[in-house]
């Protein structure tokens, strides 16, 4: 394939880049379109909490390439080392040199090393998502009998709650914040998360940092900031992940203010025949416009489809001109999301809020089998009512629910229009027709407009 040509080149094979492709292929359908990616077998992002315990084996967790075969694109696996944008040119590492047309960079991310002394020791591991890594990961994991971990965000939160399933494992979570999750919901909803882990025997301490990791006899030694000194077989770091621009930088590509490649609402960064998207690409917030350190395969896959629909013409027009960060969690049975701005967020940007809540069951009446609480949080513009924020939490409806809010915030609904919302009830399914945590979390918002 040296020298080759083709119309259209992706580089990456994660979630934002075969969805890139696969979209290209739907709306140019005679270009010629290649996928570069620089790991032959990797992963679905989201799976990898639990291929531990919960899935049969880790291959059950691979991202294979059958989306790109059935549209026709090809597969490289390689490793691209530069971009000659004046000439429209790469290369790769195995001395392949490409020309392009339209050219998508859907690199994603590398993991967070925080410095803390010792952090680079043998028994410490970042979140790689690539198979064979996680298998070996897997393998230590299962002949651990303690293990850290550092970070208590969606990452540290799912690690934690899987490894506690373990047989014979103790775990243990650090956070520096006050409380599980505090970047993605308010107080109340962390405290939700910390009991349901409690109860499974994780040890969680918050408020703490980990100041150094000393390699011991046969095990770690944690060093933290309250003094304290845990001991652990090994040490999993779930803080997140840092925008991988390194070929994007070489290329001569502008940064935004925050850490991803600048890029506008089409995701063309600036020049006009280069694309970023995923968490490679920068995030800018749905109602301040800051950067926002987002990294979620849901929101990647949405700018994917904005790129590949409008490389050679802008062909779908984008009304969504921000990133909402919507997420949703599952923490031992329990369902928690959360969509635009937390009560706390909100008021820290100056925005003049009401709040509305609302708890239901999610089957009616109450006493159906099976039927569990859903405890809903809408946040709302005091002046105009617009939906600004939720948060939900309750069984598996309300990982559906949060999506709800979401095309909500998306399309600035008004608290009057939850308030006169036109819903399907099932005693089996729904939450009651005069009960509907939507309707009911707006009343109460409601009054206070």
């Amino acid at each position: 394939m040296s020298n080759e040509n083709f119309d259209v080149v992706v580089v990456g094979g994660g979630p934002a880049g075969i969805i890139s492709a696969v979209t290209a292929r739907k709306y140019y359908p005679d270009k010629k379109i290649l996928l570069i990616k620089n790991t032959e077998i990797g992963v679905v992002p989201c799976g990898i909490p639990y291929m531990f315990k919960t899935l049969f084996k880790p291959e059950d967790n691979i991202m294979g390439d059958a989306p790109l075969q059935k549209n026709n694109v090809s597969i490289m696996v390689d490793e691209v080392v530069a971009i000659d944008r004046k000439v429209k040119t790469i290369k790769t590492k195995k001395g392949q040199e490409l020309t392009y047309e339209k050219l998508i960079l859907a690199t994603g991310s590398n993991p967070i090393l925080p410095p803390i002394k010792g952090i680079d020791q043998p028994n410490v591991y970042p979140i790689v998502k690539e198979l064979g890594y996680l298998k070996q990961l897997k393998e230590r994991v299962l002949k651990a009998k303690n293990v850290l971990i550092i970070g208590g965000g969606f990452i540290g939160v799912e690690f934690a709650d899987e490894l506690a399933g373990i047989a014979g494992l103790t775990v243990h979570l650090v956070e520096f914040l006050p409380h599980l999750l505090q970047n993605s919901f308010d107080e109340e909803f962390g405290i939700m998360a910390e009991e349901k882990l409690k109860a499974k025997g994780v040890n969680i301490l918050l408020n703490c940092k980990v100041q150094e990791l000393k390699e011991g006899k046969g095990a770690t030694e944690a060093y933290l900031s309250n003094g304290a000194c845990l001991r652990a077989d090994m040490v999993i770091l779930g803080i997140g992940a840092v925008p991988n621009t390194k070929l994007a930088r070489e290329a001569g590509l502008d940064l935004g203010k925050g850490k991803g490649i600048w890029v506008d609402e089409y995701m063309r960064t600036q020049d006009p025949d280069v694309f970023a998207v995923g968490d490679c690409a920068g995030k800018n917030d749905f109602f301040t416009r800051k950067d926002l350190p987002v990294m979620l395969a849901s929101t990647a896959t949405a700018e994917a489809r904005v790129a590949g629909s409008n490389l050679y013409q802008l062909k779908v027009v984008r009304e969504n001109k921000g990133t909402i960060a919507i997420y949703s969690t599952w923490i031992d049975g329990l369902v928690m999301g959360s969509g635009g701005l937390t009560e706390a967020a909100a008021k820290k940007e100056g925005f003049e809020i009401v709040v509305g809540q609302a708890e239901a069951p999610n089957k009616h009446p109450a006493a159906m089998p099976g039927a569990e609480k859903t405890r809903l949080k809408l946040i709302f513009s005091k002046q105009s009512g617009i939906v600004m924020g939720g948060q939900v939490a309750g069984g598996m409806s309300a990982g559906e629910i949060i999506n709800i809010v979401g095309m909500a915030i998306q399309k600035r609904v008004s608290c009057t229009e939850l308030e006169t919302l036109q819903m399907a009830t099932h005693p089996h399914l729904t939450a009651a027709p005069t009960m509907y945590p939507l309707v009911l979390a707006a009343q109460d918002a409601a009054g206070k407009i």
